[in-house]
C-alpha cells in the first residue's frame, strides 16, 4: 500500500488525536476516583513510596528486594481494585480505552501496520478520490453484459479483461488505459471498476472530470491568491498511484489546455504513474482536437479500449418507464 507523505501524516495525526483523547478520558476518570474515593489516592502515593524504598534496598544489595517489591505492588493493586469494586466501579475503570485495542491506537503492531491503519488508509483514499458515491454502483459487482451484443459485446468483454489484468499487474507492470467510443457504452463505468479495486488494495486514486481537471490546472496557474491552498491538490495529480480523467473533450479546448494536458501526461509517464482516460472522441477527433504530441503519447503508451453500442443510460431509463 502506498501513501504520499501528506496522506501518511494525515492518518498519523488522526492516531495522535485518538491517543490524546484516551489520555484525557483516563485523567478525568482518575480525577473522579480521587474526588469520591480519597483512600485511592493514598494507595497510589503508597505505590510510589514502596518503589523508592525497595529500589534503595536493591542498590544496597538486598537480594530479596525485587521479590518484595513485586509482592507489595500486587497487594496494593488488589486493594485498589477492591476499592473500585466497593464503590460500584469495574476493576478496569482506570485502564485506557482504545478504539483499537490491538494496536492501542498507535496504528502499528510489532512494527507492522495494524488492520485499523489499513482501513484508515482505504477510508482516506476514498475521501480523496472524489468518487466515493459513484463507486457504490459502478464496480465489478454490478457489471453486466446484458446491454451488449455482437461486436459491441466482444469489445466490452475485451475491455473488461484488460481492466482486470491492469489491476492484477498494477504493482509490477506500468500501464495506462484509454477508453474511447460512443456515448453511454461503459467507459466511465470501467474506470470506476478499476478505481474501486485499486483503492480497496490501498492505492491512491484521484478522479477528475476533464472540466474539473483543467479548472484546477488553471486556478493553480493564475489564482495567485489561493495558490497555497491549491498546491496539495495540484501535487496529487502527479504523485497519486492512478489518475482518472473522465470525459476528455468536454472541456473548452485552448492552447493552455493542450500544453497542460501534455505536461501532465508526460510527467506521469516519466514517473511511471498510471493514468486512465475516457472520452467520447474518436482517435481521429483526438488527434485533430489536441496536438500530435498528445495523440502520439496516448497511442504509444496507453492500452486502447474501444467501446460501442447503444447508450446504456437511455436504455435503462426506457426499461424503468416500461415498468
Amino acid at each position: 500500500m502506498s501513501l504520499t507523505n501528506a496522506q501518511y501524516d494525515t492518518i498519523i495525526h488522526q492516531y495522535e488525536m485518538k491517543q490524546l483523547k484516551s489520555r484525557r478520558d483516563a485523567e478525568q476518570r482518575l480525577a473522579y476516583v480521587y474526588d469520591h474515593i480519597p483512600s485511592y489516592r493514598e494507595l497510589d502515593e503508597s505505590v510510589a513510596s514502596v518503589c523508592v524504598a525497595q529500589s534503595k534496598k536493591m542498590l544496597a544489595g538486598d537480594s530479596d528486594a525485587l521479590e518484595d517489591l513485586r509482592d507489595s505492588l500486587a497487594e496494593l493493586s488488589g486493594r485498589k481494585a477492591q476499592l473500585l469494586e466497593d464503590f460500584g466501579l469495574p476493576a478496569d475503570y482506570l485502564e485506557p480505552v482504545y478504539e483499537c485495542p490491538d494496536c492501542k491506537d498507535t496504528g502499528y503492531v510489532n512494527g507492522q501496520k495494524c488492520h485499523c491503519f489499513k482501513q484508515a488508509m482505504i477510508t482516506l483514499l476514498y475521501e480523496q478520490s472524489n468518487i466515493r458515491e459513484m463507486l457504490r454502483t459502478e464496480n465489478f459487482d454490478t457489471l453486466s453484459y446484458e446491454y451488449y451484443e455482437g461486436e459491441d459485446l466482444s469489445r466490452f468483454r475485451s475491455a473488461v479483461d484488460t481492466c482486470r489484468k491492469f489491476i492484477q499487474n498494477f504493482n509490477s507492470d506500468y500501464h495506462n488505459l484509454f477508453f474511447y467510443g460512443t456515448v453511454g457504452t461503459g467507459k466511465s463505468f470501467l474506470s470506476g471498476c478499476v478505481a474501486k479495486e485499486l483503492i480497496e488494495s490501498g492505492h491512491s486514486v484521484i478522479y477528475f472530470s476533464a472540466t474539473g481537471l483543467f479548472d484546477l490546472l488553471s486556478r493553480n496557474s493564475f489564482d495567485y491568491k489561493n495558490r497555497e491552498e491549491l498546491r496539495e491538490a495540484y501535487s496529487e495529480l502527479y504523485q497519486c498511484d492512478l489518475l482518472i480523467v473522465d470525459d476528455l473533450g468536454t472541456e473548452m479546448t485552448s492552447q493552455f489546455v493542450t500544453s497542460q494536458l501534455f505536461s501532465l501526461l508526460n510527467e506521469r509517464h516519466i514517473a511511471k504513474k498510471s493514468t486512465v482516460i475516457s472520452t467520447n472522441l474518436s482517435l481521429e477527433e483526438l488527434r485533430n482536437r489536441y496536438s500530435e504530441r498528445i495523440f502520439s503519447r496516448i497511442s504509444s503508451n496507453y492500452l486502447l479500449c474501444k467501446l460501442s453500442g447503444p447508450d446504456i443510460r437511455i436504455y435503462k431509463k426506457r426499461m424503468m418507464n416500461r415498468k
